[in-house]
């Protein structure tokens, strides 16, 4: 399953300081404009009715339910000395002729002509009694002074309405029926609210810019320290086990620098302890096998002697001579193994390649231990590769003598080749390994049955011959074949660097 890819710290930071500036600059800006736009409106709303109320109070009360064009134009004219906009006269006239209610015209007629209305020069074409929603008109009717804003084509209105009141004698005052509508234009005031709108925007983009170079020096300050951490921690991975990072103030940051050096100088001192305990261990196996080497060659030699004797000797002593001869053997190789692998521990094992054939070498190695009749080969000529024979030969030989003594034969010996590679498997035909043991298989006195004291080997055999392998920058690996047996492959280049480190 592909992971997901993930956004890294400073994307995140950058995104989270730029994600918490946009909501708080709206939050603040949006709520700030609401308020001032309301602020702006009902400051305009309560001036334009107080004035209008103001001025029209000269009129009450109407001397007379049914004012004549007269009077009409007396309320205009005080209408005219205060709005420059525009207004409108709208009423209901009863009079004892007419019993009835006519609309009123936008312009003003005759005086003899009837209508009761009246509109004044200067007022906008865009405002008319149509602008009048019914809504404020049924205010306005119930004697309320009542404002509505409203679009218009050329721009936000403001029209107020106030009926005009009438006290007659001996009764108090009542609505006359005649309604005075004005109509404010609130082109200043939209601008005004543009611009604070405006002021809004700009004040949210600076924010933002401002949050992400915030968000920019923040990250900056976290993920410089995280990512020398971060590079401490693979240089102690890689080995370098002196790394350590500067510990810069006194904040959480600094604490992990503390953590981590504590923690990598501890470690530190663990690694030289151990490494001094494994080359002391190491050293103490090569000098108690070199120290073996000379009392085992006067035990060899006594032993062959005894070995040649134990024929004519009675059988209790031959068979303790035999024994003799037999233990000294298998001393002696386990002594010759732990020198060469004290050899690879230290760094001293070293290659002496040579161009060799190798289905002769094959043969060879098969040849000098009887084992010709034993192995079915298949070693195609011509192959031939640069390799250490004496090295190849010790693999080749551990491989074959495993498989004739813990397998069941067949055994046999492939060699293949390509341009860079030689692969030699060697395979026998018995059940196999059993998996739990397939991964211990190249470890160092590995015995696969915990009630098996001791082998006929040294148990070093395939632990050598793998790391003969890797010296030669190759490797040697086991399986078992699908149709039983184990299969040990060993793959070398064909070319082996020369000791001194350079290809060929």
């Amino acid at each position: 399953m592909t992971p997901r890819p993930s956004l890294g710290l400073r994307a995140r930071l950058l995104f989270a300081f730029a994600l918490l500036c946009v909501v708080t600059a709206a939050a603040v800006s949006g709520t700030s404009y609401v308020l001032a736009r309301n602020e702006i409106l009902q400051r305009t709303q309560d001036a334009e009715v107080h004035a209008m109320t103001s001025r029209l109070q000269a009129l009450y009360p109407l001397p007379t339910a049914t004012p004549d064009q007269i009077e009409l134009d007396e309320i205009a004219k005080a209408a005219t000395n205060y709005v420059c906009c525009g207004f409108a006269i709208y009423g209901e006239l009863s009079s004892p002729a007419a019993g009835s209610s006519d609309a009123v015209p936008p312009d003003p007629g005759p005086p003899d002509a009837g209508p009761r209305s009246r509109r004044m020069p200067g007022k906008p074409p865009a405002v008319n009694l149509d602008s009048v929603s019914p809504a404020l008109r049924r205010q306005v009717a119930g004697g309320r002074t009542a404002w509505q804003r409203v679009a218009l084509e050329d721009g936000p209105w403001l029209i107020v309405g106030t009926p005009l009141m009438i006290t007659e004698q001996g009764q108090g005052p009542r609505p006359s029926g005649i309604e005075v509508y004005v109509a404010r234009s609130l082109d200043a005031e939209r601008r005004s609210i543009d611009g604070l709108a405006l002021s809004a925007w700009g004040t949210g983009g600076a924010a933002l810019a401002f949050a992400v170079l915030l968000a920019l020096l923040a990250t900056r300050g976290v993920l410089g320290p995280v990512r020398e951490l971060g590079r401490a921690a693979r240089l102690l991975g890689q080995g370098e086990l002196r790394t350590r990072i500067a510990v810069r103030g006194s904040d959480e940051l600094a604490d992990v620098a503390h953590t981590f050096n504590s923690t990598a100088a501890e470690l530190e001192r663990h690694v030289k302890q151990l490494r001094e305990m494994e080359a002391d261990a190491r050293r103490f196996v090569a000098d108690v096998s070199h120290e073996l080497r000379t009392p085992l060659a006067a035990l060899t030699a006594v032993a062959d002697i005894l070995e040649e004797e134990a024929a004519e000797l009675p059988e209790p002593a031959g068979r303790a001579a035999r024994l003799v001869s037999q233990e000294t053997l298998n001393l002696t190789v386990l002594v010759n193994d732990l020198i060469e692998i004290s050899r690879f521990d230290s760094g001293v094992a070293a290659l002496v390649p040579n161009e060799v054939d190798v289905a002769e070498l094959v043969r060879s190695t098969l040849r000098v231990r009887g084992w010709p009749e034993q192995v079915e080969t298949d070693l195609p000529a011509g192959v031939t590769a640069r390799l250490d024979p004496r090295r190849v030969d010790v693999i080749l030989a551990n491989l074959v003598g495993n498989a004739l003594r813990h397998g069941e034969p067949p055994v046999s010996v492939r060699l293949s080749a390509d341009p860079h590679w030689i692969t030699v498997e060697v395979r026998d035909h018995g059940p196999g390994l059993d998996p739990a043991v397939l991964p211990h298989v190249f470890d160092r006195f590995y015995k696969a049955s915990a009630t098996r004291a001791r082998s006929e080997g040294s148990g070093l055999g395939l632990a050598i011959a793998r790391e003969n392998a890797r010296l030669h920058r190759g490797d040697l690996t086991v399986v078992n074949a699908q149709d039983g047996g184990a299969l040990f492959t060993l793959r070398l280049p064909r070319r082996t660097p020369d000791p001194d480190g350079g290809p060929e």
